[in-house]
């Protein structure tokens, strides 16, 4: 049925009216002249409003159609809907409740932008036709596909299908959907037959259809997209087919009964799609960039961004798939985002950058991935912006609570792109000092020493010594730990200045979210020098292929686990690792705090009694402690536990970062802005901070806190307290 391509063309349509003397054409602005209607201008149609439902999948209902006629089908229905939303279009119409259904791509056709030097208003970049997948042939009345009957010729002029037989009972459902030429941004839908009937006018399949009633022929004819995500997840981690098709007949029984078309999964769907994932590979060119354009184009829908090489532009991939956009959805909005980087891990040629995202058990769960040639700030203005017109082109309403930065350069960035709060995030800068003091410093007093006195550099307030000052007192006292300072003098100091500006003007996130980005990262790192082997760290394309399919697997199946209680057996155990989450199962009366020397506190083991940890400077960012985990450079679970318990029996002072932030605040009331909300902002949190400071000077002197030592200086050695982020 190719007449709906012929809908705008002028000729053909004035001839078909000159046929037909009654019909009647919908005309726009007033352009009718003379006794016969004209069909309106493309330019008219165009400029029909643009529908966006808010909704993330929509159908035929939720759009106001405008109906024109002519033609052989008598008419069609059009409506404007922005072209990146079609997915969702196609995906709301197959979920039809009285007819269940699977559009197929019947043909398509596509132009380059910039093929044509003089493009006609009428022209198109793309061109696709969508039709039910019940359709158009209709063998029911010759169930076998043999025969002589000439009337089983498919509609669209194809040949047959083998293999589809079975399920064809003659819809005529199908729709076109153009992008235009001039508008490329827009999708004009054009829908020739809504109703999913045969030639007869009859339904023919759905609950409305009699004859389909106890059929298959009910529902939707294909597994749904959800479960098949879910049974290549399940392949990916290594479930047995055996036990998936035991698990999924468990949960059919248990709500009842076959109620659609992925109830009635079979050994064969599994088979298929084990022998697909077994048949797949990353390399799909010998040339790693043509490889990832070939990935690129296979699977669109995961690309938001796709920069080629090229002499002026670095590479960009930014991946994100279904699952992953559901998840920044729910977690993301009202909730908490955070970037991590992987620019330090010397094996991959390539930077990845991580967006994440808590569940409600503080685990971080990836959303996004960005690869790019090296960690560019100029590289995140490219991503970002796309990244967030994906999420918010599915619900416009979505805005995260505050964004945890991992690099001061990125604030501009990313305050202008999320249009939300901006936290620092120093756990990867903590680690890369702990990780180097582990390895050129042996001796443990020598460590917490540096470890300190790298805190006063970081978090040098300003009534504080200057950074420069800071350092030099670093580079006098230490001057024997040649092997370290050298590490820091050529690493860390050439961009000291610029993280402690950061802190100085942002707010720093506290221990509660370094622990899951610290868990993510070691799952990261294990999973991907596992899964890709040496020779293969240098492509892209087969980093690309781990994340999207075992990495990405993992996590689905923790959620997947965690929701439903099964396969609990099977987890990786990583949740687990979560230093906030062990720490949770610690009891208070485990850690034994002098409260009148705050300058160690001890945690006895879960595992060994007889065992008692030592933690030094307990309750700051900069606290140690000489359990295994901590001396690999971890932050491990007896740290936070004690950091909680200072904060719960109000024994600690403000953290480094608090005490900086407060500075600022006090400042910036000093010196009042001129736009009137960052003052009411400023005001409202110095009365709050004042409060708190009256507080505490009040509990000290009713004897119930320690006095606050006279000097700022000793206040950065011992502080200790978790920070609360505004």
């Amino acid at each position: 049925m190719l007449l709906i391509f012929q809908l705008f063309r002028f000729l053909e349509l004035i001839s078909t009216a000159g046929q037909n003397k009654g019909v009647e054409f919908f005309t726009m602005k007033g352009s009718m002249k003379g006794p016969e209607a004209k069909m309106p201008r493309m330019e008219d149609i165009l400029s029909l409003p643009v529908q966006d439902p808010p909704c993330a999948e929509f159908s035929a209902a939720h759009l106001n159609w405008v109906h024109v006629q002519g033609g052989r089908q008598g008419g069609d229905d059009i409506a404007l809907i922005p072209f990146c939303r079609v997915d969702d279009f196609v995906k709301g119409e197959s979920n039809n409740a009285k007819c269940p259904a699977s559009f197929r791509i019947e043909s398509r056709r596509k132009r380059r932008e910039g093929s044509v030097r003089k493009p006609r208003v009428d022209g198109y970049l793309e061109y696709t036709l969508y039709w039910c997948s019940y359709g158009p042939e209709d063998y029911r009345d010759n169930g076998s596909g043999f025969g002589d009957n000439t009337n089983l010729k498919p509609a669209t002029g194809k040949g047959s299908r083998p293999g589809r037989r079975h399920m064809m009972r003659g819809c005529l459902c199908h729709f076109t959907v153009k992008r235009s030429y001039t508008r490329p941004l827009l999708a004009l839908i054009i829908y020739n037959q809504r109703n999913h009937v045969d030639k007869s006018g009859a339904p023919c399949h759905g609950i409305l259809d009699q004859n389909a009633l106890g059929t298959r022929a009910m529902y939707a004819p294909r597994i749904s997209e959800e479960l098949r995500h879910k049974i290549m997840s399940m392949l990916y981690v290594g479930i047995p087919l055996d036990t998936i098709i035991q698990h999924h007949a468990e949960v059919v029984q248990k709500h009842g009964g076959p109620h659609n078309r992925d109830d009635f999964l079979t050994r064969s769907d599994v088979r298929n799609m084990e022998r697909m994932l077994r048949n797949s590979s990353h390399e799909l060119h010998a040339d790693d960039k043509c490889s990832v354009e070939i990935w690129a184009q296979r699977h669109n829908k995961h690309v938001f961004i796709l920069q080629d090489y090229s002499n002026s532009e670095p590479f960009i991939l930014g991946l994100q798939t279904d699952w992953q956009l559901q998840q920044i959805l729910h977690y993301g909005h009202n909730g908490l985002l955070a970037s991590h980087s992987t620019s330090k891990l010397k094996k991959l040629k390539y930077n990845l950058c991580s967006l994440l995202v808590f569940d409600t058990s503080r685990n971080a769960i990836p959303v996004a991935w960005v690869i790019t040639p090296s960690h560019l700030v100029q590289g995140i203005n490219k991503w970002v912006v796309p990244l967030v017109q994906k999420i918010r082109t599915k619900d416009p309403r979505w805005r995260p609570n505050a964004f945890l930065m991992d690099d001061p350069a990125y604030e501009a960035s990313v305050r202008e792109a999320f249009q939300c709060h901006v936290l620092l995030c120093p756990w990867h800068l903590r680690r890369s000092w702990v990780k180097s003091l582990l390895k050129n410093c042996c001796n443990s007093d020598t460590q917490r020493d540096l470890f300190k006195h790298l805190g006063k550099i970081l978090y040098c307030s300003r009534s504080g010594p200057s950074t420069s000052d800071a350092v030099e007192e670093l580079t006098q006292m230490h001057i024997d730990q040649c092997a370290f300072m050298n590490y820091f003098r050529s690493r860390r100091l050439p961009n000291i200045e610029l993280w402690v500006n950061g802190v100085r003007t942002l707010p720093v996130v506290s221990q509660e979210f370094f622990a899951p980005i610290e868990s993510y990262h070691l799952r990261l790192k294990l999973k991907i020098f596992n899964l890709l082997p040496a020779s293969s760290l240098q492509r892209i394309d087969c980093l690309v292929h781990v994340l999207t399919t075992e990495f990405h697997s993992l996590y689905w199946f923790d959620q997947y686990t965690s929701e439903t209680g099964y396969f609990q057996n099977l987890r990786d155990g990583f949740g687990s690792t979560n230093s906030w989450y062990q720490a949770m199962h610690i009891p208070d009366v485990d850690v034994l705090l002098d409260e009148e020397n705050l300058q160690l506190a001890k945690v006895v083991s879960q595992r060994d009694r007889s065992v008692v940890y030592t933690i030094w400077n307990p309750g700051s960012e900069f606290a140690n402690c000489d359990c295994t985990w901590s001396k690999l450079g971890n932050l491990c679970k007896h740290v936070i536990k004690v950091a909680l318990c200072c904060k719960n029996r109000q024994v600690s002072r403000p953290l480094l970062a608090a005490q900086v932030y407060r500075d600022v605040l006090l400042n910036l009331l000093q010196n009042a802005p001129e736009d009137p909300l960052v003052l009411e902002h400023a005001i409202l949190r110095a009365t709050r901070l004042q409060q708190e400071i009256k507080g505490l000077e009040d509990r000290s002197n009713s004897g119930l806190l320690q006095p606050l030592p006279p000097t700022s200086n000793s206040q950065m050695v011992d502080s200790n307290s978790i920070l609360s982020f505004p």
